[in-house]
């Protein structure tokens, strides 16, 4: 029997793999860094918080996730050509005993199991917008694109700046980066402007990474984004994770299967609800494993970590996949 990392490999390249990769089996995700640390959590219900970018950040009760607040009064750019002068990003800059603990957890990975995946979140795109608002930044990148620019390469620089720490004291093997890119039904900016401005920012940040010892890039986006595959081919990316539906991944795993691989396909907006069944959960699942295939593509729920928004939803989706296993690995 393959290790789960033997069998990511195996289903990454189209090999010999011997079940279903399950959803984030393979990947250790390292949180608790002191550059994550500095920025307050918000909590489901709780108060808003302010994080170190200025962004404030709130989580209301009974939704699956924490959002800007964007009203004029809470936006860090009120004014993109000024961007300058409100904009800071956070320190990066901790003595090395900042970083035992994270180190410590590290240690503790069996990597002979496990990739150890060092995270970032949010992207690129998202820091724009959680500085300025969704539909501020639409508009500007149209009428100030030189500003647009000016800002995607300063949020670059600091990426790159966190992910050099975050290799010295993580010594990763993974790199797991959030950054949605679109709706359900359609990518936030066209293919020819994504590809302006954020293709040479990613490349930038994952040819880095795997210049600096990091083998896999996992990029989360529970969004549509097939038209915008070829860019995250040509930026470096392995695995598209949080493909929804609306992606038609089948398609995806036939045409690109080879040059990245697809992970999610089970929508949390259809599984993951109140009053949700296991016969509903394994229904997808198998809609999912049969109609993708064992090659190039991992059955994982489309959100971005391990967990659910409804308690059991995540591990009865583990324990369908397994099913699926028996039944398609035989």
């Amino acid at each position: 029997m393959l290790t789960k990392k033997q069998n990511f490999i195996e289903t990454l390249k189209g090999g010999n793999p011997d079940r279903f990769v399950n959803q984030y089996e393979f990947m250790a995700m390292m949180f608790g860094d002191p550059v994550m640390m500095q920025s307050p959590m918000a909590r489901p219900g709780g108060d808003p918080v302010v994080n170190a970018w200025g962004v404030t950040i709130a989580w209301p009760a009974h939704v699956p996730g924490q959002f800007p607040v964007h009203d004029y009064e809470h936006r860090v750019i009120k004014d993109i050509t000024k961007w300058k002068e409100t904009v800071k990003a956070p320190n990066t800059d901790f003595p090395d005993e900042a970083w035992a603990g994270y180190e410590a957890a590290a240690a503790k990975i069996d990597r002979n199991e496990q990739f150890v995946a060092a995270a970032i979140f949010p992207g690129i795109f998202e820091q724009v917008h959680y500085l300025m608002s969704i539909e501020e930044a639409l508009v500007a990148f149209y009428e100030e694109p030189e500003c647009m620019h000016e800002l995607i390469d300063y949020i670059t620089e600091y990426e790159l700046r966190y992910l050099k720490e975050l290799i010295k004291h993580g010594n990763p093997d993974m790199l797991f980066h959030h950054d949605d890119w679109g709706s359900h039904i359609s990518s936030f900016l066209s293919p020819e402007m994504f590809r302006e401005f954020f293709v040479p920012a990613y490349q930038k940040v994952y040819g880095y990474a795997k210049e600096h010892g990091i083998q896999y890039i996992v990029h989360h986006s529970d969004s549509y984004a097939a038209n915008l595959v070829p860019c995250m081919i040509d930026m470096g990316i392995d695995v598209f994770q949080g493909c929804v539906t609306t992606n038609n991944v089948p398609e995806l795993v036939k045409k690109y299967g080879g040059k990245i691989a697809f992970m999610g396909d089970i929508n949390n907006g259809t599984v993951d609800v109140e009053g949700w069944t296991p016969e509903l959960v394994m229904q997808e699942v198998r809609r999912a494993c049969e109609t993708n295939g064992k090659y190039y593509f991992i059955p994982c729920l489309t959100a971005g970590g391990p967990g659910s928004t409804y308690p059991g939803v995540y591990d009865c989706a583990a324990e369908c996949i397994n099913k699926m296993s028996e039944e398609m690995f035989k």
